[in-house]
């Protein structure tokens, strides 16, 4: 996969004077049936999380509260997205490494993935991910 292959989705909303409905539907918003879901908070001033890739699993990280970026990677090229809106996700196809950073107080990262965990399916080491982008 190329960077240009991960894109920004915007999620249908819903407003009225009790507040904005955001609404994703897997294989209609979320490319994918979405199997897994997690989310990161409580991210330490200056910390990263994510630093590495995955065989085949897909996600789409969005910004639930504050404001962070995500660095994405292919091995030849990168491409920086800030994510700082619940109604905007970030689709991250597999072997696509990806970095999260500059995480503002308060930040809530919610991730819909394609497949349940499975250690097997990441790469965590940077050089290992090349070999396996350039095996493609």
């Amino acid at each position: 996969m190329l960077v240009e292959s991960c894109k920004l989705i915007e999620f249908p909303s819903i407003e009225d004077s009790r507040g904005v409905l955001v609404f994703a539907e897997a294989q209609q918003h979320v490319p994918f049936e979405i199997k897994r879901l997690f989310y990161i908070f409580n991210t330490p001033a200056g910390a990263t999380r994510g630093g590495h890739a995955h065989r085949r699993t897909e996600h789409v990280l969005i910004c639930l509260s504050g404001s962070f970026d995500v660095v994405v990677d292919d091995g030849t090229n990168k491409l920086q997205f800030a994510l700082n809106t619940p109604s905007v996700g970030l689709y991250v196809p597999p072997l696509i490494w990806d970095t999260e950073l500059s995480f503002r107080p308060g930040s809530i990262c919610l991730v819909l993935a394609s497949d349940y965990y499975d250690e097997a399916d990441y790469c965590r080491e940077y050089a290992e991910f090349l070999g396996q982008v350039s095996a493609r």
